[in-house]
Order: C-alpha cells, then structure tokens, then sequence
C-alpha cells in the first residue's frame, strides 16, 4: 500500500487568528488545537508541533513508544514555557498523532482532537475526547444527544501543558487498502456533525478535496472556531520510496489566512463560502484555561467529593472580587451551580485598573498560580506596574 494525503488548515469565520497546528510527514501526521489567554494558543499548538518533529526517527522506525515520549516531552516543554511567561500562563494544546507502517495504524491521543477512520462507507471515531462531557456520556450521565449542547461541553480534562503526570492515549488498529483517515480539530467536529463528515468523505474520492469540502462545510455552518484536517488515504501500490507530500511541518497560518496541503498561506476566499446555514447567536468562547483542569469533573460526577476537594484546594489564582484583585484558592468554575473556588485574600488594587495592562487582561477569567506565594508575587507584579504608571506625588 502506499499513503495518499490531503491537509489544510483555516482560521474560520469568528476568530482573529489561528491557534490550530498541524504536522504532515510521512509516516507520522499531527493535528493540535491551542488554547490559553491573547496569545498562548498559538504558542502552545506549535510549540507542540515542533517537538513532535522530533519523533520522525522514531516514526520511521515503527516506534510509537518512541512518539510518545515525544508528546511528553513536548507536555513539559509547554508547562515550562507556560510558567515562564505570565502571558502564557495557563495555555495547553490537545494534540492527536498519527503513525502508519506495516499495515497498521498507530494513534496516540490527548485533548479533544480527533481521529476518524472511514471503512467500506462507514465512519468510525477512533478517539475518545478527554473531556467533561464524554466522562458523563461513558458514566451513563448524558446522551450523546444531552452532550452536544451541554453548558459545560468545552471543558477538558486532559490537554497537554497542565500537569507533570500526562497519560497519553495510545491505540493501534490494521488498515487495509481503500481506508481512510482523518484527523481533524474540534473546529470541525463541532460545526458539522457525523452524518455530513462521512457523506463528504464517502463521496469525494481526492483527499485533498476531501479536506477543502470539510473546511468549506465547517465554515458554511458558522465557522466559529479554527479548523484543520488530515486526511489520509491508504491505497494500491508500492510504499517503498514513496512519501506523503510535503514532508515538512506547520505552524499557525498568519491571522486571516488558511494553510493548504503545499504548506503555502493563503487569504480565505470568502466570495466562496455561503452564508451560515445556522444562526450564529452567541459565539461559542474560546475555551479559557478553566477547561484544562481536571479538578471541575470530579465534583460534577461525584467520583470522591474529598478527593476533588483535596484536588481543587491545591490550587491557586488571582481573579476578580467585586472589583478589587484578590488571590483564590480552588479553580474559576461553576458546574452545576456549584462554585469550585473561594476568595483567601483581597487586595486593595483595583481590577479595572491591573487590566488595563495587556499583560493582565486575563484577570476575569483567573491568572493561574502554582502556590500561594506565587499567587503574592503576582500580585506584587501588578501593584510595581500600577505604581510604576502613577506620576509622582509632590512636595508640601
């Protein structure tokens, strides 16, 4: 067999940029989905990106151990890019990962990302979403139905650049001439449902198409967040000597452009995408760094109320109090009218005032901190930049 692939990626319709990252190089495929604060998706998404351009040796070894050591690696270096930077703080990046050889398919996973196979006109999801909703759907909570427009559908338990400790979901699967693959971001999965992913993936036999007509669907639909495809097509013929084009990796197309299957940018051409076939209504917000922690899901699901609480009162972060700066110890979440965090200290600084500075315009959603007496430094960070921007008083 020998490997056919389309890719592209678009920043859709309702975002300022995109935070989506992906990788085509033969045999290994990723797609990761940033997420965190003004620019800590983009960086999150390709950081990622770009470490697992360290696992090609191990890739074209068969080594999916090898690759997964390589989505570790790329975790702490997210983390520690994170805890360097106060505008990072709190980003991560779900990542899903493709190997192919030998007639198998390796898959490792984290986040909400997808991967699909298609099998004799048949679409199949081959991950699991690491998320608050899919818990309760595997808990018999939810319905599929109750899930897809559940308030808390966002929330992630599982993304890369949180936690030291990050298992990665591993799966491995034969493939066989005339399936297809794809991997794709929530971009898709969220404007266009199951039913039209695999109509438009049964019905045009060119992979590269198969990935315009996905992203086309995505933004008729709405378009309401970043979309990247892969599309993977194993057909007839010799692999020896051959490899999917282009062998090279790719960051986040500049803001406003789409990224093709030759790597090139490119302006969307909006002349050519209909107008939404749904009513746009609110935006869905791109998620915050609430959704990366795992915390919130234990008390929605019961699952060791002391255990969450033993979980959610380790953690830290300065937020807003009735207008005033104030360090939290818990999480920035309400599930389930429960509130997962209580004020420890409120500060005489002024909320409005702290962010009116870029670096601290993620105030209302929570500036994560990694202790208490990193939450104290932060806010000294912000009372030296308040006082530093006031003129001096004078003499008597």
């Amino acid at each position: 067999m020998k490997i056919e692939v389309g890719v592209r990626s678009d920043i859709g319709r309702a975002r300022v940029r995109n935070e989506d990252a992906y990788l085509v190089q033969e045999p290994l495929f990723v797609v990761a989905d940033g997420m965190g604060g003004h620019r800590g998706g983009n960086v999150a998404s390709s950081l990622a990106v770009e470490t697992l351009e360290g696992a090609i040796d191990a890739a074209r070894a068969g080594d999916l151990e090898g690759v997964v050591e390589q989505i570790q690696r790329a975790n702490q270096r997210v983390m520690e890019r994170g805890g360097s930077d106060h505008e990072l703080r709190g980003m991560g990046t779900t990542l899903t990962a493709l190997l192919t050889g030998d007639g198998k398919a390796h898959i490792a996973h984290v986040g909400d990302s997808r991967a699909y196979r298609l099998r004799d006109d048949t679409l199949q999801q081959l991950t699991e979403d690491h998320s608050l909703v899919q818990r309760m759907v595997r808990e018999g909570k939810l319905s599929e139905e109750e899930a897809a427009t559940h308030p808390q559908r966002n929330i992630l338990t599982r993304v890369l650049g949180v936690e030291d400790d990050m298992p990665v979901d591993q799966l491995t699967l034969d493939v066989r001439e005339g399936d297809r693959l794809l991997l794709c971001t929530d971009g898709l999965t969220n404007m266009v449902d199951r039913d039209r992913i695999q109509e438009i993936l049964r019905s045009e036999p060119d992979p590269q198409a198969a990935c315009d007509r996905l992203i086309d669907a995505a933004n008729r639909a709405g378009g309401d967040d970043n979309i990247t495809v892969i599309v993977v097509d194993f057909v007839t013929g010799d692999a020896d000597g051959t490899e999917a084009a282009p062998r090279r990796s790719s960051i986040p197309a500049p803001d406003g452009g789409t990224r093709t299957a030759d790597g090139s940018s490119a302006e969307a051409d909006r002349s050519q995408v209909a107008a939404a076939e749904a009513p746009r209504g609110q935006r869905r917000p791109r998620r915050r760094r609430v959704a990366i922690w795992a915390g919130a899901i234990l008390v929605v699901l019961g699952v060791g109320l002391i255990a969450s609480r033993m979980y959610i009162d380790r953690q830290w972060y300065v937020g807003d109090a009735d207008g005033r700066v104030a360090i939290y110890k818990g999480i920035p979440a309400e599930v389930g009218g429960l509130k997962l965090s209580h004020v420890q200290e409120t500060t005489e600084l002024s909320a409005a005032e702290v962010q009116r500075y870029q670096v601290w315009r993620d105030l209302q959603g929570g500036i994560t901190a990694k202790s208490f007496q990193d939450a104290e430094a932060i806010v000294a960070s912000m009372r030296r930049q308040v006082q530093q921007a006031q003129p001096a008083g004078g003499g008597g």
